[in-house]
């Protein structure tokens, strides 16, 4: 089994550690990428595919640690999708 593959079991078990820098790696395997939203984001982070799927998020702070509802959004968009 691969990174990748390893990565995306682990997400999709709905961890509670599962960190912000996981989550980029792991969106970036499936070729998202961090869009600048410009100098007054803020917390807000939007991440886009080629295809236009576009999900935004808040970036968790002062932990780096994702919030339940966050992990189970990005499962459902990127199911609803077919991406996973």
């Amino acid at each position: 089994m691969s990174r990748k593959d390893k990565l995306i079991q682990r997400f999709l078990s709905r961890p509670k550690d599962f960190s912000w820098d996981e989550l980029v790696v792991l969106l970036s395997a499936y070729e998202f990428e961090e869009v600048s939203t410009g100098k007054t984001g803020g917390s807000r982070r939007r991440f886009a595919n080629a295809a236009g799927v576009v999900l935004t998020l808040h970036k968790p702070h002062p932990r780096n640690i994702l919030k339940t509802y966050q992990i189970e959004q990005i499962i459902e968009v990127l199911r609803q999708e077919g991406i996973l």
